[in-house]
């Protein structure tokens, strides 16, 4: 098909989701996967590759997302459950007071956002915001969106991150001044589309926090609680872990180590997120379990109330990611960039516009990303760009990239089942964030272009 019937059709699939989800009250996972399947044969996909398309999809989504979001919760409910996250949060909330505890949260979400993917920085990160949107009462969209903001700005625009250490390849882009230039503009990027954009929706849509992804541990049931210097250690350790995995794989990129290595291969295992998770769950069972005389089968039962409320946040982002898969199996991503290439726009407007694209039609930031830089490739590395126009090029692929993150994309459920949202708000407060998060990336990448 060519380009303007398979738009037609991804415009059919969103619209029939919304429809079936807002209006006729449908489940989230049973529409997802029943408009997957309907945009599977509407799109050609041949019959007998469907039903694996869509079970590929789903599973590839579900198996990265199971075990961060099942291990995650398993070491926030420990957190939690041993009153670490409300110490944590009664120091922070000392320290930077009520007015600023949304800042100090975004702030700590873009330090732990340095080595840290999205996800898995959210899921870590929920405890503390829980607890602090407890004690103070507030909205928790208030404490959340700015965090959730902060590790999508880093995710995105920053290496060690794979998307943009992919894109930087691609476009022969100097790693180092890269990293150095993203650093600068992770700051004000945040603070304009993640905590200004965050104080103003939770004012319009002041819900506070019903029932958490950890449930509510009331003051009586909390005895010996852990230092805070306790608790610190144990939001540190997978951060410090993975910080290991993503600064080897950016020495790799610059060559700087000997990848055939044995010790680089098992450290690089270790600090794979899942495998981080699961030392510092591990950890944390010795250090806030049987250390404050929590064994056997508490213990058991502490960990096991982890897992029941994540069940429906699994399957509904699993199910998301199954119909951004067949969206990419489909070639409308493809079909749209490749046209688009023919308007003749200067380069980092049309690796902006291409980026924007395949994040509509697809939904993934890291695959819109990287496959937008390696159409794009050809046409940067033959230019004669300066070093830092090169930088800049990549960053608006990076802010592309990010656009508007909707239905299709796996985040959009995640973030709004986390934070107790139905699709209609999600899409008014998260798709929003995403949106001006990109159009203000790409703001700095053209005036850094225009300037250097």
């Amino acid at each position: 098909m060519s380009a303007g019937p398979l738009l037609g059709i991804a415009a059919a699939a969103v619209l029939l989701l919304l429809l079936m989800i807002i209006r006729f009250k449908v489940h989230a996972f049973l529409a997802l996967i029943v408009v997957s399947l309907l945009t599977a044969l509407a799109t050609g996909i041949p019959f007998e590759a469907i039903v694996p398309t869509l079970v590929q999809s789903f599973g590839g989504t579900l198996g990265a997302v199971a075990l961060l979001v099942g291990l995650g919760a398993m070491l926030g409910k420990l957190v939690e459950y041993s009153g670490g996250a409300r110490v944590l949060a009664d120091r922070m909330i000392a320290l930077f007071g009520e007015t600023r505890a949304p800042f100090a949260l975004g702030i700590a979400s873009l330090l732990m956002g340095f080595p840290i993917f999205f996800d898995a920085g959210l899921i870590v990160m929920l405890p503390i915001i829980f607890a602090v949107a407890r004690r103070l009462g507030g909205p928790i969209l208030l404490y959340a969106l700015p965090a959730a903001a902060a590790f999508s700005v880093m995710h995105v625009f920053l290496p060690p991150h794979p998307g943009p250490v992919t894109a930087s390849e691609f476009y022969d882009a100097n790693l180092g001044l890269l990293m150095v230039t993203g650093v600068v503009l992770a700051f004000p990027i945040w603070w304009l589309s993640g905590y200004l954009w965050g104080k103003f929706v939770a004012k319009r849509y002041p819900f506070v926090l019903s029932n958490t992804l950890f449930n509510e541990v009331k003051e009586e049931e909390i005895t010996n609680p852990p230092a805070v210097s306790t608790v610190l250690f144990m939001l540190m350790l997978p951060l410090l872990l993975i910080f290991m995995n993503t600064g080897l794989d950016f020495l790799r990129s610059l060559g700087a180590v000997d990848v055939n290595q044995a010790w680089f291969s098992l450290l690089r295992a270790v600090g794979t997120t899942p495998v981080a998770l699961l030392i510092s769950t591990l950890v944390a069972m010795l250090v806030l379990g049987h250390r404050r005389g929590v064994e056997g089968n508490a213990l058991e039962k502490v960990l096991d109330s982890a897992l029941a409320p994540i069940c429906s946040v699994v399957l509904i982002t699993g199910a998301g990611g199954m119909f951004g898969g067949v969206l990419r199996a489909s070639g409308i991503g493809d079909a749209l960039s490749n046209s688009l290439g023919d308007l003749g726009l200067p380069v980092i407007v049309a690796a902006y516009l291409v980026a924007v694209i395949l994040r509509l039609a697809q939904g993934s930031a890291t695959v819109a990303l990287v496959t937008a830089a390696g159409l794009m490739a050809p046409s940067v590395i033959g230019a004669d760009f300066s070093a830092m126009q090169v930088v800049a090029i990549t960053l608006a692929t990076a802010a592309g990239s990010v656009f508007a993150g909707h239905v299709n994309d796996s985040g959009f459920w995640l973030v709004g089942r986390l934070l107790g949202m139905d699709v209609k708000t999600t899409l008014k407060t998260w798709t929003v964030q995403q949106a001006l998060e990109s159009l203000v990336g790409f703001i700095f990448a053209c005036l850094i272009f225009a300037l250097f």
